[in-house]
């Protein structure tokens, strides 16, 4: 698969397929969207929220979450706030989420299948990284989205002047339903 897009990015350089994406790295509406990297959001995301390519920075990873203050998805947040302009935050879970019963106890299972070993998961865990929790998904949906807004927006380098709100999109229609 990855020859193929290899092939792909050849000719669409070639017949400058490009152009019509030209921006800078400035979102045009200063905002930033924290989302799920759920692939019927790829191009449902973007097209419910009425964004086109410079609108916004869009930050996506598994749950759409922030799980810890100093996390990636944490840094990128504030690299948006700080080197690129953004003032306004959108966290969007989604509906039938995957993350909901995401679990260590399953990706174990998987692991050793692959060939990871329990001496390698051991070896890890020693390190301080605590598996169980990484791992684990969460069980309500609106109580995530909750919990990722009030981390972004208490994080002690985050300025308090950045409105920051949760929302949950349905993975089909593109409805927005806010989080309070």
């Amino acid at each position: 698969m990855i020859d193929n897009i290899i092939e792909y990015n050849r000719e669409f350089v070639a017949r400058k397929g490009y152009e019509q994406y030209v921006t800078d790295k400035y979102p045009d509406k200063k905002l930033a969207v924290l989302s799920f990297m759920d692939t019927r959001l790829t191009e449902l995301l973007p097209a419910a929220l009425g964004l086109k390519n410079g609108d916004a920075k869009i930050i996506k990873n598994a749950g759409g979450l922030v799980i810890s203050p100093f996390d990636s998805a944490m840094r990128s947040l504030v690299v948006a706030v700080y080197e690129l302009g953004v003032e306004e935050i959108m966290v969007v879970a989604h509906s039938t989420c995957g993350a909901c019963h995401m679990s260590f106890s399953h990706f174990h299972e998987e692991m050793v299948k692959r060939g990871v070993t329990d001496e390698t998961l051991n070896t890890i865990r020693m390190c301080g990284v605590d598996l169980d929790q990484w791992l684990e998904g969460f069980k309500d949906t609106p109580e995530s989205v909750r919990k990722t807004v009030a981390t972004i927006k208490t994080h002690p380098l985050m300025p308090h002047d950045i409105t920051v709100r949760g929302f949950i999109i349905d993975s089909v229609t593109g409805a927005l339903e806010e989080i309070a």
